[in-house]
């Protein structure tokens, strides 16, 4: 998928400030960050979306990597972990990624 941007992150083809790394996933520092801590964590190789993720150990992977960015954050107080899927539910890259978030407190709903 030499056109995807999060591939191309994750083969190192594009620089970011990666937070975080494991043999399955990368975590990176969000462009248009949303709160005082923004990283986003995508798997190495090419999942669509959450709808697309049929691998339940890759699935495990990254939010046990959602859960360590967030301890090397230092997001003791909570947060935020978010994916969107499709373009109805804001997906803007068609890879999959989830957004953790925190370092501010957060309303309910989201919008």
């Amino acid at each position: 998928m030499s056109e995807c941007i999060f591939c191309r992150i994750a083969g190192g083809d594009i620089d970011a400030v990666v937070v975080g790394e494991g043999d399955e996933w990368v975590a990176f520092r969000d462009l248009d960050p949303q709160s005082p801590s923004h990283v986003l964590v995508i798997p190495r190789r090419h999942v669509g979306g959450l709808d697309a993720l049929t691998d339940a150990a890759l699935g495990g992977a990254l939010l046990s990597a959602c859960r360590e960015v967030a301890r090397r954050e230092g997001l003791d107080g909570g947060y935020r972990v978010v994916t969107n899927v499709g373009r109805d539910g804001g997906q803007s890259v068609a890879h999959l990624h989830f957004h953790v978030m925190g370092g501010r407190p957060f309303a309910w709903p989201p919008g």
